[in-house]
């Protein structure tokens, strides 16, 4: 019998998605999850605000989202000094690369980006038809001079840096990224992923220049913020750009709810500066509690330590499963190299005690001489 055909690109895909969630390897292990501290989300939760206008919204939840996000999009631009136009909503970061790719990549074209850095960015640009052109990191960095060289040679039409970077943690300052952007071709898209810039130290991020026509950044209300659940993050870029997207984005794809809770977020400061201070008490307990068992951890601007668990990669995985068979919850890069460390979220003092607790008889079971 016939059936309708996939396309080309989507029938040589497999059926996977760019990361496995703690729900799922719970049922695969039949271990409940006790400490989740792998998905980089802010255990700390969201504002007392927010939830007091999640709550306030609700009845309201039978009438269809503001197709423009007109109050958010205008909150954020006198947040971030920029206009309404050159700032786009989405559904978290993951779907405005999704939005990104399908603007601007067409089949066979190049887009380069580092070798074990986010997966979803790599996801999108497979399932688009693009062609994925890769660096490797350079002393746990992303290295944007060779990342720019590659921009250049590969005739690449994106390129991508997180800034600071998942999954390490690591961070170029302000300077650094400029000179990156400059060496660029003006043809090619520059794609900065500043999802973990509320955490990182003063003079990381760039000041806002939305004249250059060829830089697109993301940001997100998932990580410090404490939003990953309602799925809100936006894209900062000149009018052109910004327009780009409104030609093809789900015009009721960020939802009510979520428009009001980031409303809530993004006027409440003080509150995301407690959860700021949290997330890096929490990152030194973590670096600390590694240190406790002899494991080193990769200096972080985010809300998550890489910790080096000293061989390679197979071992760092095993350590991974000893943990989630204790039902601690973490990830680990993937690439050659980054792979030798365990990636833990910053979290409550609950969720660090049992890390504390379980984290020596995982190295020990995980270790084979």
């Amino acid at each position: 019998m016939s059936a309708p055909r996939f396309t080309a690109i989507v029938e040589a895909l497999s059926e996977t998605v760019p990361f496995v969630g703690p729900e799922a390897l719970a049922r695969q292990n039949g271990v409940p999850t006790l400490a989740r501290i792998g998905a980089n989300e802010s255990g700390f939760g969201p504002s007392p605000k927010v939830l007091e206008a999640m709550a306030k919204a609700g009845p309201d939840i039978w009438k269809y989202p503001d197709p423009e996000n007109y109050d958010l999009r205008h909150a954020l631009a006198r947040h971030l000094g920029i206009a309404a136009d050159e700032v786009v909503i989405g559904e978290g970061i993951d779907g405005l690369m999704g939005l990104l790719v399908r603007v601007f990549i067409n089949e066979g074209d190049v887009v380069a980006t580092s070798l074990g850095g986010y997966p979803t960015f790599n996801y999108h640009v497979v399932g688009h038809g693009g062609v994925l052109a890769t660096v490797p990191y350079r002393n746990d960095h992303e290295d944007p001079e060779a990342l720019a060289e590659l921009a250049q040679t590969s005739g690449a039409r994106m390129v991508y840096l997180a800034n600071p970077d998942n999954p390490m943690g690591t961070w170029w300052p302000a300077a650094t990224i400029e000179a990156f952007i400059d060496a660029v071709p003006e043809d090619c898209l520059v794609v900065l992923d500043e999802a973990y810039g509320e955490t990182a130290p003063a003079g990381t991020l760039p000041p806002f220049n939305t004249s250059r026509p060829n830089v697109i950044r993301l940001r997100t209300f998932s990580k410090a913020y404490g939003l990953a659940g309602i799925r809100v993050g936006y894209a900062v870029g000149n009018k052109r750009l910004i327009g780009g997207f409104n030609r093809i984005r789900n015009h009721f794809g960020v939802n009510r709810l979520a428009q009001v809770a980031a409303m809530a977020a993004l006027e409440d400061q003080a509150y995301l500066q407690q959860a700021v201070v949290a997330i890096h008490r929490a990152n030194a307990r973590i670096a600390a509690i590694a240190a406790e068992s002899g494991l080193a951890s990769v200096p972080t601007a985010t809300n998550f330590v890489a910790v080096d668990c000293g061989q390679d990669g197979a071992y760092a995985r095993r350590v991974l499963e000893e943990l989630g068979k204790r039902g601690i919850f973490v990830r680990k890069p993937a690439a050659p190299v980054l792979d030798r460390c365990i990636r833990i979220s910053a979290g409550p003092d609950d969720a660090l005690d049992l890390l504390a607790e379980h984290l020596p008889a995982s190295l020990k079971a995980a270790y084979e001489p």
